[in-house]
């Protein structure tokens, strides 16, 4: 049990705040257009799209959790039926991930939700967020749950909660950071200081 007040975070490691969302019914959503030339598309994905989608949506906000997992870890996933992938499509290149986990019985996970520095700020993520609340509640499901920490996007928890979630649990993560280790690029995240 954490007590009030500062506590160190030993070096080589990073700490986050995770806050925990969830959703019990679906969102009312509005009708979303894609920016021109941008196009919505389900992926079947192998492992070198997966890795390089991975990467360019998530590097710079530390997202580390699938390049730690080997190719076949990570391959029982992409190949899991009750997972399923989709993207954004901007001249023939993909620059948006949303994975739904349906895995949990009676429930999904919007396991992971982002877009590459092509699409931000073009109103793509409102449209990918519609589509991510449309395919998940057809699905029979009774609950639609995310989480986000303060390494991700300062816009994200208020995307989140605006969509339609409610954060119901916040935790402290504390973990090697991933760019000491190789697992990510010691140049990767600059707004989060490394320090070894």
């Amino acid at each position: 049990m954490l007590t009030d007040g500062l506590h160190d975070v030993p070096a080589g490691k990073v700490a986050m705040v995770v806050t925990h969302l969830e959703m019990l019914s679906p969102a009312q959503t509005r009708d979303v257009t894609l920016p021109e030339g941008i196009t919505f598309r389900q992926v079947k994905p192998d492992l070198a799209w997966y890795r390089d989608i991975f990467d360019r949506v998530g590097a710079n906000w530390l997202w580390y959790g699938r390049r730690v997992l080997d190719d076949a870890a990570l391959g029982a996933i992409l190949n899991d039926s009750k997972v399923a992938f989709y993207t954004l499509q901007k001249e023939g290149q993909d620059e948006a991930l949303l994975e739904l986990d349906f895995r949990e019985d009676g429930a999904c996970e919007l396991a992971y939700f982002g877009l590459t520095d092509a699409l931000i700020g073009t109103g793509a993520g409102r449209y990918l967020m519609t589509q991510a609340i449309h395919l998940a509640w057809a699905a029979p499901i009774k609950r639609l749950h995310v989480h986000t920490c303060t390494l991700d996007s300062a816009q994200a928890l208020d995307f989140y909660i605006r969509s339609g979630f409610t954060p119901y649990r916040r935790q402290i993560e504390i973990d090697n950071d991933p760019r000491l280790n190789g697992a990510l690029p010691k140049g990767a995240a600059k707004h989060v200081p490394l320090i070894a």
